[in-house]
């Protein structure tokens, strides 16, 4: 957990520096992300996310295929019905002979035209309608639409279940990336657009994927599969009905393209909006104290009218594609239609393969419209998976050593060696910076506001790594230990009190795993928390809100007191633990910190100096260098930087009042 301090720091020093303190976070919501990216790569990346389903995704295209098989036959099998309907109609109305004589006897009157017809046709001369044949026909032809939708269902089902481990794992490789980012990342991206990465855009790629997947395949399948009957009835027709298909190709691409930049805009502007909801809600005390609500109302409704403009551009573009594919979907029906008339009238094909073939056709252009309408899902959800890939490509702190150090006993000796750092390149902040502290040595950090003090607890805490020199823990380097290693074994307690949704036993074990109920009531009368718990009505198992709202500041900053405290650190680091109290809280939370640092390496960094008379050393920072240290009386009695800060706290000033 870090310290508010610490993610100003970097942002106040950058801008001090003249860099762009919040570019990247700017560029990464609104900038770059705006252009379109590569959204061939970015989908096999997707695409690669079902790989560890391979079983499941080799069912799932066999269940489609078997699905699609049964489906394309049907209109074939109805085909045969109509011929059986349309021969019964024509029969009864044959003269008596066998239908070669009567083929022949119109070609004998010249009637070329029926009698290639009539020969095409299986008709029996005199006989009606066979209703056993045709109803055995339609129940073949309802039996295979019946297994087709069984085999859909069952194949729809499939995919929501390989979609949605394949999300679920890719939640899980974004939490795993927060764990390795380095502090730095996170000070250079507004906290509601990481949000909306890992919460709006991951929903978003599962939607996309869970309506695309399964449609995407069948209409694939359909189109193999009707193409081939296709030909099978009519190599003339299917030409025919293929000649469009280069149309509709280049038709979705060209507005596909268009459409993918406004997608990208529609989710950034949707991370900045959620960016800025989530600022005014956590601020939304000090929004009313300043009376900022219009600007803040004004603020939104800029970024909510950029979503609007984004939002109905990409839905706009994007559903061209429907109605553009549907009219040339329903050229081809007519150039079909045609076409296959004049084959039957010249017998070269019946009415019954005519009707599928129309059939096949509609069968044909259908799946093509719906992959082509299906492309605003697909760009939505790419553009949503290009957004969480930028975030689990984004630079990662340092891996730990393989062989990570360990000191052979943690006594908590501390030193920096000629430590130098900086935020921004061209922004020196420490400077070769020399210091050593003894094992139970309670360092004090003083200094203005930017000196680089929180700085030095960073680095000791390796939230960031230093640019040259060492820091030691008990002689080994740090660099040589594993971060975690190195973190439990320091405790922190930071300006800000932050507790978890949960009750105030939980919050106070929160750093101890294993800590036994009494553990933490020791803990709690160690820091005087005993005495708040024994006042409400559930005690320990009080229930607090996310920000623990529910209790005073001082309250929540005793309970982290005593959460470092069962912790039982080596080395402890209060950040400003009592600069957000009143002074009477402000002498229990002192008490409590003195029990803590009791044989530890305590540094304290303070900007009340009442609160730090007592330290073994105080160290005076400005501008990343420790301009003096040494203990209270001999600060004072040096009269330096010391001496003004704590003259300008504590000293009574002149003043006329007439």
């Amino acid at each position: 957990m870090s310290a508010p301090g610490e993610r100003a720091t970097p942002a106040r020093r950058a801008g001090a520096g003249g860099g762009p303190a919040f570019g990247p976070g700017r560029m990464m919501a609104g900038g770059q992300a705006e252009k379109a990216l590569d959204f061939k790569g970015s989908s096999l990346r997707l695409l690669r996310l079902l790989q560890p389903q391979r079983l499941m995704l080799v069912s799932l295209l066999a269940l489609g295929v078997i699905s699609v098989g049964f489906s394309v036959v049907g209109p074939k099998v109805l085909g045969q019905a109509t011929d059986l309907i349309f021969a019964g109609i024509i029969g009864p109305n044959l003269p008596p002979l066998p239908k070669d004589q009567i083929v022949a006897g119109l070609r004998a009157q010249g009637d070329n035209a029926k009698a290639d017809m009539l020969a095409a046709m299986d008709v029996v001369p005199g006989q009606h309608i066979d209703f056993t044949a045709v109803g055995h026909v339609l129940l073949v032809a309802l039996g295979l639409f019946l297994l087709s939708t069984v085999f859909a269902a069952v194949q729809g089902q499939l995919t929501t279940v390989v979609v949605q481990r394949a999300v679920f794992h890719l939640r899980e490789q974004v939490e795993e990336k927060f764990a390795r980012l380095p502090l730095r990342y996170f000070d250079k991206q507004p906290r509601g657009e990481v949000l909306s990465r890992v919460t709006n855009d991951i929903d978003n790629i599962s939607q996309s994927l869970q309506q695309t997947m399964s449609q995407l395949l069948i209409s694939l399948f359909s189109v193999l599969g009707v193409l081939v009957l296709m030909f099978v009835i009519s190599p003339l027709l299917a030409v025919i009905a293929l000649v469009t298909v280069p149309v509709m190709v280049y038709i979705s691409a060209k507005i596909g393209k268009r459409a993918q930049p406004q997608f990208i805009k529609q989710w950034s502007t949707t991370g900045r909006l959620n960016g800025h909801i989530e600022e005014v809600y956590t601020g939304h005390a000090l929004v009313k104290t300043f009376g900022q609500q219009d600007e803040a109302a004004a603020t939104f409704k800029k970024h909510n009218d950029g979503l609007y403009e984004a939002g109905f551009r990409a839905q706009f573009v994007s559903g061209l594609i429907q109605p553009s594919m549907m009219f040339i979907g329903n050229l081809n029906y007519v150039l079909v239609a045609v076409v296959g008339a004049v084959r039957v009238a010249s017998g070269s094909l019946s009415l019954g393969d005519l009707q599928a073939f129309i059939q096949y056709s509609r069968q044909f252009t259908q799946p093509l419209t719906q992959v082509a309408t299906m492309a605003n899902l697909l760009q939505s959800g790419v553009a949503s998976a290009e957004r969480v890939f930028a975030l689990l490509d984004a630079e990662e702190q340092s891996p730990d050593p393989a062989n990570p150090a360990q000191p052979e006993a943690v006594r908590g000796r501390v030193e920096f060696q000629n430590v130098s750092f900086r935020y921004v390149e061209d922004a020196p902040l420490i400077e070769n910076l020399t210091l050593t502290v003894d094992p139970g040595q309670t360092v004090a950090i003083v200094g203005p506001t930017g000196a680089g003090k929180t700085t030095l607890v960073n680095l000791l805490m390796r939230f960031y790594e230093i640019d040259s020199g060492r820091i030691t823990l008990d002689g080994v380097d740090i660099s040589t230990m594993s971060r975690e290693g190195l973190r439990a074994r320091t405790g922190m307690v930071l300006q800000d009190a932050w507790l978890f949704g949960g009750t105030i036993a939980d919050n106070i074990a929160y750093g101890a795993k294993d800590a036994t109920r009494e553990k933490i009531i020791e803990a709690a009368k160690a820091t005087h928390v005993d005495h708040i718990c024994r006042i409400l009505p559930d005690g320990y198992d009080t229930v607090l809100d996310e920000d623990g709202s529910n209790l005073s500041a001082g309250e929540r900053q005793l309970i982290t007191v005593a959460r470092a405290f069962l912790a039982e650190p080596s080395i402890l680091i209060l950040d400003e633990a009592t600069s957000s109290v009143d002074t009477r809280t402000e002498v229990l939370v002192q008490r409590a910190m003195n029990s803590l640092r009791q044989g530890r390496t305590s540094f304290v960094i303070a900007h009340r100096l009442s609160t730090i008379r007592d330290a073994d050393v105080i160290l005076v920072m400005e501008n990343g260098r420790i301009v003096e240290q040494g203990d209270h009386t001999t600060l004072l009695a040096a009269d330096g930087a010391y001496a003004r800060l704590y003259n300008t706290q504590f000293a009574a000033p002149v003043t006329e009042s007439t």
